[in-house]
């Protein structure tokens, strides 16, 4: 018999038995670069209900107690968004703590509420929100305005004939509660406003958007009600340890406190030497006003911290000059203030020197963070870097600047990398009494000469009694000016302090001051912090929309184009037949695969082979391998790419070593089709 012939002769069969007339055949016919078929991912226009569609018929992730009628806030991922995430994680882990040579660590969720009210969580981890009038319905009110006056400003650019109206899915318009578009040209000036409030919207205080609320007529898009003034709302889970309820304590909005609280032991374990960084992943809870939007805002979420202790005398990083060439997209805070949302494309060099960025530390992982979110298959051109305002920088940041992704909802801050400073370790160590500081030996010791108050003990009690206290404790915060002036009063004869209301007359006789020599051979100082802080389920969705497009012939054959280092599954193995005769060969590419460290899935099932091809491209599976009756006689393989669904053939030890190194990364498909031959359709068996 003949499988998908052409125009070989079946007699040809027993030439194939043979490995050198195989090889021979093969090295005759390769894929020159012209062969290969051309892919148009953008012919069709995005449309979010059909990845909608797809990530929920494929069940990527869903809705939380869904049979009991969903928690707004709260997904599940199912297998394919399970391997995804963990997937996306084992890359970071490369990434960060291999490539910098990271401690990781896996503290607790579960935090005493001491801990929060030292970091400033209690007091200032809060959102503000506003009520309905009438139906007391709560709305985060930044995103109300930002919804609202982006439907004006989408009114106005279709009443110009600029857009057409976008139409969404009447399952996502419930789910998101978009404020409603109309078309209605608004005044020039009037657009500028409300393009100026969009761009610094984040640098507003809670008083001030309730003035925008006032102002511009901004209310509930639901119910067309007014809206009450901004009230703050803290995001943190409250909780209780123990059966008592007398231990209060909070689910973690952060993994950063874990780091900050094990420093003496982390600076033990690092020989007692800065710089050095920490990491971990892990679980962490906002109790989010009002989650709309899939996974980009959720109440439950896994986190990735790195946590980069620093002399704060010495931020340059040994590492920068490696990556002071690359090109960023950054929206700094001047441009921001100014009403603007102009990127500039600059290198992390230039940024640093101008002083944009901070400091070296700050822009090294800015590069690392860009290159870490382009090798996952984040696309480059939808992404920036954007400062934080004065107003919107938290409430222990020097400096921030987060990595935003544009999706369909706008941009979305998917990390945040911040300059710390010193609080974290300062606030805990004053709240604890235990010093969080290093302690550094000095090549050369620093000699120094001050002015030493002491007192005689005996003469001052005696003198003053329970006052003496005071006296003493004024003496003690005088600086280096003060204390000589002091010195040279008693040198006089007598001089007066005045401290808490009394008035304390001295002579020398009950206190002397003396200049004296300190030699100081030890440097204690409390590091600095810079943390690159991550949502891997934004990382994740946006992601999955980059990813996402249709087959330019088949709008309803949608593929996800994830990179062979996140996708779910690497390799389908599709025999042709379910026949037994394939079962040890089916077997045999398996353990091969999994061998090489390939993650790989059969697709034995009855449909045909463009169906099961066409699913599993939906799961964004990259390569596939095709077992058919060719492959039992002659032990060859086919090897599908999934974008170009181009296919190349070659023995099945040659086809899972290109796998291999197409999986790892190590070439790429342009590569793969130099190694192996393209296939045409033609294989004969007897």
């Amino acid at each position: 018999m003949r499988v998908r012939s052409i125009g070989f002769s079946t007699t040809f069969s027993t030439y194939f038995s043979n490995p050198r007339n195989l090889h021979l055949f093969y090295s005759t016919r390769r894929f020159s670069h012209s062969d290969m078929s051309v892919v148009n991912k953008s012919f069709h226009p995005f449309e979010k209900s059909r990845l909608d569609a797809l990530l929920n018929r494929r069940f990527f992730y869903a809705p939380a107690f869904e049979i009991y009628g969903g928690v707004a806030g709260l997904y599940d991922y199912g297998p394919p968004g399970s391997s995804l995430q963990a997937n996306i994680m084992s890359e970071w882990r490369k990434h960060f703590i291999i490539e910098d040579h990271m401690l990781e660590l896996d503290t607790t969720i579960m935090t005493p509420a001491p801990v929060f009210e030292t970091s400033g969580h209690v007091a200032r981890f809060a959102d503000w929100m506003v009520k309905d009038t009438k139906t007391g319905d709560v709305l985060r009110a930044d995103h109300l305005v930002k919804n609202v006056l982006e439907a004006r400003l989408a009114g106005d650019r279709e009443a110009r004939g600029l857009a057409a109206q976008p139409k969404d899915d009447e399952k996502d318009k419930k789910r998101k509660k978009k404020a409603k578009t109309v078309v209605v040209q608004l005044a020039d000036e009037l657009v500028k406003e409300f393009e100026s409030i969009l761009a610094q919207l984040d640098n507003y205080s809670g008083p001030e958007i309730g003035e925008l609320c006032r102002k511009y007529d901004i209310r509930n898009p639901d119910t067309d009600n007014e809206v009450g003034e901004p009230q703050q709302f803290n995001l943190m889970f409250a909780s209780s340890i123990g059966p008592t309820g007398q231990h209060p304590g909070y689910l973690r909005p952060e993994t950063a406190q874990g780091h900050f609280l094990n420093f003496s032991r982390l600076l033990e374990f690092n020989n007692g030497r800065v710089p050095f960084a920490s990491a971990q992943i892990g679980r962490s809870f906002r109790n989010e006003i009002s989650p709309r939007a899939g996974l980009l805002r959720v109440r439950e979420f896994t986190m990735g911290e790195i946590e980069h202790f620093v002399d704060p005398e010495d931020k340059s990083h040994e590492k920068f000059r490696e990556v002071r060439d690359t090109v960023l997209s950054l929206l700094d805070r001047h441009v921001q203030v100014g009403g603007s949302t102009q990127v500039t494309q600059m290198t992390i060099g230039e940024a640093v020197d101008k002083g944009i960025v901070a400091n070296e530390t700050l822009g090294y992982f800015l590069v690392r963070i860009n290159l870490f979110l382009i090798k996952i298959g984040i696309n480059p051109k939808r992404l920036r870097f954007r400062q934080h305002m004065a107003n919107e920088m938290a409430h222990y940041a020097t400096d921030c600047w987060d990595a935003e992704i544009e999706n369909a909802t706008g941009w979305t801050e998917c990390v945040g990398c911040a300059d710390r400073a010193a609080y974290d370790l300062s606030v805990h160590s004053a709240r604890t009494g235990q010093p969080l500081v290093v302690r550094q030996a000095l090549k050369e010791p620093i000699v120094t000469e001050k002015e030493v108050p002491e007192f005689n003990k005996k003469v001052v009690g005696k003198t003053y009694g329970r006052d003496a206290s005071i006296l003493q404790k004024a003496v003690g915060e005088m600086d280096e000016s003060q204390l000589t002036k002091l010195k040279g009063e008693l040198a006089q004869g007598q001089a007066t302090i005045s401290a808490e209301g009394k008035v304390f007359t001295i002579t020398s006789d009950l206190l002397a001051i003396e200049r004296k020599t300190f030699k100081q051979s030890i440097r204690e100082f409390t590091p600095n912090v810079i943390e690159p802080s991550f949502g891997f389920g934004r990382i994740l969705y946006t992601l999955l929309e980059h990813s996402f497009w249709c087959r330019e012939q088949d709008i309803e054959r949608g593929v996800l184009s994830l990179p062979p280092v996140v996708a779910p599954t690497k390799v389908l193995i599709v025999p042709l037949s379910a026949k037994e005769e394939f079962d040890p060969l089916v077997q045999e590419v398996s353990t091969k695969l999994r061998k090489a460290g390939i993650f790989s899935r059969v697709d034995d099932s009855n449909t045909s082979i463009g169906k099961r091809y066409a699913r599993n491209d939906e799961l964004g599976t990259p390569f596939g391998v095709t077992l058919d009756f060719a492959s039992v006689q002659n032990r060859t393989m086919t090897l599908r790419e999934r974008d170009t669904t181009d296919q190349l053939i070659g023995s099945i030890d040659d086809v899972i070593t290109v796998l291999t190194e197409l999986v790892q990364g190590t070439i790429d498909w342009p590569a793969a089709c130099k190694r192996l031959p393209a296939y045409d359709g033609v294989q004969a068996v007897d």
